[in-house]
């Protein structure tokens, strides 16, 4: 009994020991907790708020709208419209691929999205990624239905690049595009906004070349979303800013009427104010369509496009480089006169050919011209008459007066792969051939043929030249965001006015006088009279055998092997305003092919719409209306007719 007693009496105090211990321990435990959950609530209250604002808010970029560009007068070119279009975060989404999965059972999304969103999931995680857009409202709504199955996924309403008038400034304005690897390889500081999966920027033309301007400045919206990244409202919003709007020089209705006048020959044309080098039409021709581009341009409208043998991709305005022909004899004439080494009144007899070193070269009129001076070598575009002259002055003094009236030097506008052409000279040969040069490379190269290359807008720029007398330099920007762009007179070039004058009359002759190369074109009415120049460059000689099968002219050889042709001249003669070049490639001769488009160019530029029937010749005028009446141009609103949308 005692001994039971004592065991229970140990027991009840050995229990009270370990009840305080544990006691004692769980009260230790109460008090860190209590402490550390005063540390957490009180002391870094701060910490954890902004964190778990972070999870719940969430900040997105605000694309900026792009700037658009105008015409002269105005007009739209390149705009922005509303863009319906579906993004999906990763971070919110979990699984993107089945997240994809199910949006596909909803939206129509090719393999091709399919495949570039799951990889841009993997690269550009932090940002939203558009994985379809231009939708319908219908699309918007099955998304926005289906939401609660679609974790990460929102509905947005964004802007989009539009040409309007789609074909006729492809070339000038350019397109737009999504940013390349490449791309972003060039920036010295990384942006953003460019990281944007599907953000679009510009490829080509104007809208490359002044994309600093055109893209303006993102902002940022702060969005409140769910616990599956469903944004459910907007808690603040500060706009970016908008990029610059940009007017360029050229008249969209010239512009047009242009391009319609090209019409499908692979030609390109330019037409340059005088007074000041506003480009009021810069064309190649075929062109094409830029939205197939910002949309997303198909493999089959793609190949369609570069198996065309009259390469319309390809800008012939600036980057085509071409034998000037006989549009470049005004050039070896100034070097001459300029050099002393023949006046105004020199003659050349012509029989035909014209004999150096033991080799023959011959004049286009083969019976030969007879003797001649300045204004009937250049109206009848007498070849002997130059070659003798050339080798009078030689190459040197005529590739210094090439460059002088803006042959062979980049003209520096915003337009894409500008080049410079070719203005040979002995120690151009000798650096590039290691070679001398030759007595037959003057001979040629006074013709405009041989190594010499010229671009449609050089030529454009020599005609304002010779024109004006002052080193005029081509303009394409009006204005940016309403401040004017800078305008250069040009200094004087220098050229004796009675040589300039000499030239002048011989160009007048040239479309004026009854055995003038481009009399068929010539303009009727007295105070838009033209001075021009016809030319002919030969892409390659009809050999012997040819001749021996009865190939005797263009006409015989096919499309691709006739020469090109070319046309030069300004207006009105007695108080230059415009100049125009017309390059038609492998349009066989000057006189017929370019001379015609040329003077039709030339009178839109002076007249207020079509120009007037008074304005030709009277036996043309029935051809003439009829020609305008097949022209699909665009009406007043800028909308071409259904004949040609069809």
């Amino acid at each position: 009994m005692r001994r039971s007693a004592r065991d229970t009496e140990e027991s009840a105090r050995k229990i009270t020991r370990r009840g305080l211990f544990l006691g004692g321990s769980m009260a230790a435990v109460v008090a860190v907790l209590g402490a550390r959950m005063r540390h957490m609530q009180v002391d870094q209250a701060d910490e954890f708020r902004l964190l778990a604002e972070d999870n719940r808010i969430s900040i997105r970029l605000v694309p900026p709208a792009r700037g658009q560009i105008y015409d002269r007068n105005g007009k739209l070119i390149a705009g922005n419209e509303q863009n319906y279009r579906v993004v999906i975060s990763r971070d919110d989404a979990g699984n993107v691929e089945d997240v994809l999965n199910r949006l596909s059972g909803i939206l129509p999304i090719s393999d091709e999205d399919f495949e570039r969103a799951l990889k841009e999931a993997r690269r550009r995680s932090p940002l939203p990624i558009i994985v379809a857009d231009r939708l319908t409202w219908d699309d918007v709504s099955k998304v926005a239905i289906n939401a609660p199955a679609l974790p990460g996924v929102s509905p947005e309403v964004g802007l989009s690049r539009t040409y309007p008038r789609d074909t006729d400034f492809a070339h000038v304005v350019g397109y737009v595009g999504p940013v390349s690897d490449r791309d972003l390889e060039k920036l010295e500081e990384p942006d953003p906004l460019l990281q944007t999966p599907k953000f679009q920027i510009g490829k080509i033309g104007v809208e490359t070349w002044m994309e600093d301007a055109l893209r303006g400045k993102a902002g940022s919206r702060r969005v409140e979303v769910n616990a599956v990244g469903r944004v459910m409202r907007e808690l603040g919003r500060q706009e970016g800013d908008a990029g610059a709007d940009i007017r360029l020089t050229i008249d969209a209705d010239v512009q047009n009427y242009v391009q319609a006048r090209l019409g499908e020959e692979s030609a390109a044309a330019v037409v340059m104010d005088v007074q000041n080098g506003d480009l009021l039409a810069i064309v190649s021709s075929p062109s094409f369509d830029p939205n197939l581009f910002v949309r997303g341009i198909s493999h089959t409208d793609y190949n369609a496009l570069t198996e065309n043998d009259h390469r319309p991709l390809a800008n012939k305005s600036v980057q085509g480089a071409y034998p000037p022909g006989s549009t470049f004899k005004m050039v070896t004439a100034l070097a001459a006169l300029e050099a002393g080494v023949i006046n105004t009144s020199s003659s050349v007899s012509c029989p035909g050919h014209y004999e150096v070193g033991g080799r023959r070269f011959h004049c286009w009129k083969r019976g030969g011209h007879g003797r001649v001076a300045l204004d009937r070598a250049l109206s009848e575009s007498c070849d002997v008459y130059f070659y003798d002259i050339a080798m009078k002055v030689g190459i040197d003094k005529i590739a210094e007066m090439g460059r002088k009236l803006g042959l062979g030097i980049r003209h520096d506008i915003p337009m894409s792969a500008i080049t410079e052409g070719l203005m040979p000279d002995k120690a151009w040969k000798k650096e590039r051939y290691q070679q001398d040069w030759r007595i037959g490379d003057t001979v040629n190269a006074s013709i405009g043929q041989g190594y010499v290359l010229t671009s449609p807008l050089q030529l454009a720029v020599m005609t304002a030249r010779l024109a004006s007398g002052r080193a005029i330099s081509p303009r394409l920007i009006h204005s940016i965001a309403d401040q004017p762009a800078a305008v250069d007179p040009g200094a004087e070039l220098g050229l004796d006015p009675q040589f300039l004058q000499a030239v002048h009359q011989g160009m007048y002759a040239v479309s004026n006088n009854q055995r003038g190369t481009a009399y068929s074109s010539r303009i009727d009415d007295k105070s838009l009279k033209m001075a021009g120049k016809t030319g002919t460059s030969q892409v390659r000689n009809i050999s012997a055998a040819e001749r021996a099968r009865g190939v005797i002219s263009n006409a015989d050889l096919p499309w691709n092997r006739r020469d090109h042709a070319l046309f030069v001249a300004f207006a009105p003669y007695d108080n230059p305003r415009y100049a125009v070049s017309v390059v038609v490639e492998h349009g066989g001769g000057g006189s017929t092919a370019a001379a015609p488009i040329g003077r039709d160019i030339l009178l839109r530029a002076m007249s207020d719409g079509i120009p007037p029937l008074t304005a030709y010749p009277a036996a043309q005028r029935n051809r003439i209306d009829t020609m305008h009446r097949k022209l699909e141009l665009r009406d007043a609103d800028g909308k071409m007719p259904e004949s040609s949308r069809a």
